[in-house]
Order: C-alpha cells, then sequence, then structure tokens
C-alpha cells in the first residue's frame, strides 16, 4: 500500500510492548485457517493443500486449533480482562475443512478467552466443501455469518481457472436455510471463458438464494499464480463486466457500500472488513497473518506472522512464548495515506471522527484542494475512479509536508 518508515524486525515481544499498543482496548480479531484441498490456480493467499482423512490430518487439525487458541490468549494477555471485540472472522484457505467438530472446539476456545460474544462473527468457505453438520456447527457456536467462495456457477468457467470441487445448488439452499439473509456469496468477473450471459447468469443464480450480501471482483492476475502464467485477460473487458455486474446487483436492490461489495440494507454490510476499510484495530492470528494498531497520536504499529505452517506450530510453544511475527512501526504521514486509501473504497469515505482524533485535523483540512476539485463530481465518483482520486490525494498531502 504505502511505504513503512520505521524499523522492521523479526520479535517475540515488541508486539506487545510497543508505544502506545494499549491505548487502544478495542480491536476486531482475524484468524487464518490456512488448508484447503488444492490451490486455485488464481489464489496468492497462504494455503497449504491437504487431504482430509485420516490420522495424519485430524492430528494436524487439532494441533492447528490448540496453538491457535494458545497464541491467541497470548495476543490478549497485554489487555487484561478489559478490551472489547466487536467481531471475528475467520478466513483461509478454507476453514470448513476444519469440520464440525473442529469449528466447535475452536469457537467455544474462542469464546472462553473474551468476555462478552462480539457482535459478528464471520467463517469463510469453499461451498462445495460445506455439510449440513457443518452448517448446523456453525450456528450452534456463535457463527453469525457465512461467507461462500462462489465465484462462478459454472463448471467449465470454474474448471478453466484450476477450481477444484463441484458446486450443487442444494448445498447452497442448505446454507441459505441455516443462515438465512447472513449469507454472503463472492463472485469473480474476468474469469477465463466468461461472457456477459454468463456473469450475468451467476449473479442471477446467487441472487435467487436472497443472500444479504454479495461481493463482485474483478480477477486480478496475480504474479506468479498459475493462471497469470497461462491466461493473459483484457483489462478492458474485465472492467466492462464489472461494471455490467454492478449495475445488475443495483438494479436487484443491492447497494454498492464499497467497491466491490454490496449488501441489501446497511445490517447486512460486512462489520470486520468496514473496520479495515476504516482503519480501526484488529489482530491478526496464524501463519501469513497480520494486525495493525492505531495510536491516538496518528502512528501506528503492524505486526505479520510469517507464511510458513511449520514456523507457526514450533514457535507458539507451550512455554508461553509468543510465535515470532515482522514487526514494523508506521509513522504519521504512512498511516495518513492508508487512512485515505483504504478509507475511500467506501462509499461513507474515512471516519471523520476517528481521522480528527489521529490527525489533528479534519479530512477538509488535510485535503482541501483535492475535495474542491472532486466536488462538483457525481456521487461514487470518488469511489469508482479511487486511483485518480489518490494520485491528487497524495500529491497534496505530501507538499503540505515539505
Amino acid at each position: 500500500m504505502t511505504e513503512s518508515s520505521g524499523p522492521v524486525c523479526w520479535t517475540v515481544q515488541r508486539i506487545c510492548t510497543c508505544k502506545g499498543f494499549l491505548s487502544e482496548k478495542e480491536f476486531s480479531l482475524y484468524l487464518h485457517i490456512p488448508f484447503c484441498f488444492e490451490k486455485c490456480d488464481y489464489c496468492d493467499f497462504y494455503s497449504v493443500p491437504v487431504k482430509k482423512s485420516g490420522e495424519q490430518w485430524d492430528s494436524l487439525a487439532d494441533r492447528y486449533i490448540e496453538t491457535l487458541l494458545l497464541e491467541t490468549k497470548r495476543r490478549l494477555i497485554p489487555y487484561g480482562s478489559s478490551f472489547h471485540i466487536p467481531s471475528i472472522y475467520i478466513g483461509g484457505g478454507n476453514p470448513a475443512l476444519l469440520g464440525a467438530s473442529g469449528i466447535s472446539r475452536l469457537l467455544n476456545g474462542l469464546l472462553q478467552l473474551i468476555d462478552a460474544s462480539p457482535r459478528e462473527i464471520t467463517i469463510e468457505a469453499n461451498p462445495e466443501t460445506i455439510t449440513q453438520s457443518f452448517l448446523h456447527s456453525c450456528s450452534d457456536s456463535g457463527i453469525t455469518r457465512l461467507s461462500l467462495g462462489l465465484q462462478s456457477f459454472d463448471e467449465s468457467i470454474r474448471k478453466a481457472s484450476g477450481r477444484q470441487g463441484t458446486i450443487t445448488m442444494q448445498q447452497l439452499y442448505q446454507a441459505a436455510k441455516v443462515f438465512g439473509r447472513c449469507l454472503s456469496f463472492d463472485l469473480i468477473s474476468g474469469l477465463p471463458g466468461q461472457d456477459e450471459k454468463l456473469l450475468l447468469r451467476d449473479i442471477e443464480k446467487a441472487i435467487s438464494l436472497e443472500p444479504g450480501h454479495i461481493s463482485l471482483y474483478a480477477l486480478t492476475l496475480e504474479p506468479g499464480t498459475p493462471l497469470a502464467q497461462r491466461y493473459r485477460s483484457c483489462e478492458d473487458t474485465a472492467d466492462r463486466l464489472w461494471l455490467l455486474g454492478r449495475d445488475a446487483l443495483i438494479k436487484a436492490g443491492y447497494k454498492q457500500y464499497e467497491i466491490s461489495n454490496f449488501a441489501l440494507a446497511p445490517a447486512y454490510q460486512c462489520i470486520h472488513n468496514v473496520r479495515y476499510w476504516t482503519m480501526k484495530n484488529w489482530i491478526g492470528i496464524g501463519p501469513s497473518a497480520s494486525g495493525t494498531i492505531i495510536h491516538n497520536d496518528g502512528t501506528g504499529c503492524r505486526f505479520t506472522y510469517p507464511p510458513n505452517l511449520d514456523a507457526f506450530l514450533s514457535t507458539a510453544s507451550l512455554d508461553g512464548t509468543p510465535a515470532a511475527v515482522l514487526h514494523e512501526e508506521l509513522d504519521k504521514m504512512t498511516m495518513l495515506k492508508e487512512t485515505f486509501l483504504m478509507g475511500y473504497r467506501c462509499k461513507e469515505g474515512p471516519d471523520p471522527g476517528l481521522f480528527s482524533m489521529r490527525f489533528g485535523k479534519t479530512i477538509q483540512e488535510t485535503i482541501p484542494k483535492t475535495l474542491a476539485k472532486w466536488q462538483n463530481n457525481k456521487e461514487n465518483t470518488i469511489m469508482n475512479f479511487l486511483n485518480n482520486f489518490l494520485l491528487d490525494v497524495f500529491l497534496e498531502v505530501e507538499n503540505n509536508r515539505v
């Protein structure tokens, strides 16, 4: 996103003692479940392919859940008993591979570490791996929101994208029955072989299940992924398909509240992700997970676990020593830029109260020239032309620093 301007080091203690770490007592939790059957060709998230069968898998899953809970407990120790967690997000990989019993153990363990249940607990899953027992275990354990990575219903498109498994409508009906409107679908535009007709059919099928939330992402060919090596997408075509999909979602009553996210009503927006975009504190745990704590003086600190399952399992040991993390001190200019970068992804923009508290000025006082330049444009122009807007923002704040 933006450059880090502070020291970077691997450490087991700095995250617990860095300046201001205890000044913010409200933060969200992200827990990374790195397991999947096979890595999809477009995915650049950290994941570890596993075979979900036999004693070896059972032992690995049990050990990972135990380590994740131990590490979570250690990260919470500096806060004592005085903290608030408004949201938990369990992502991956494919958390559904933990199964019904694994999810139950994980959630029961988590909720014992905090005083009150979060307002929102989201879990991701690949729809081809969900079962009725998994769905009911999620609901019974306190999961309030299910996010399913559909990407596309069309099997030929999924196969061309290296996506494994087959989606059945029966699985999705079961998910809708358990979670109702608190169900979210992920779709991607610009996949190999996709045209207007196929994208609109995907959107129509998704809408027919009446989820409260749909995410529509334009395909990004991440360097080094198998899909990027064999498929050349046309950016103009991908953008055209995404715009077509956006218009279809809006016409169906889904309101665009962030560049790629649409909800039937504010109650169905993803609280956890909104906290990311408005630069509120979060702690991430698990291999490749990161966290960011922003201080009241506008500076911050970020920590990231190495993307290594073995390292996480071995260094988060039973002796009470937290796992090593990459620690970065973030100066005020870095945090200012990230606040604009993330905040203007949303229709509402950055949180004005937090902005003034952290940076000592209002947004209007900080970028008056940029806002004046864009103020006469139509609604959502900033969100839909974010890169151009941010170029103006960054130029103005850099000039002001000089």
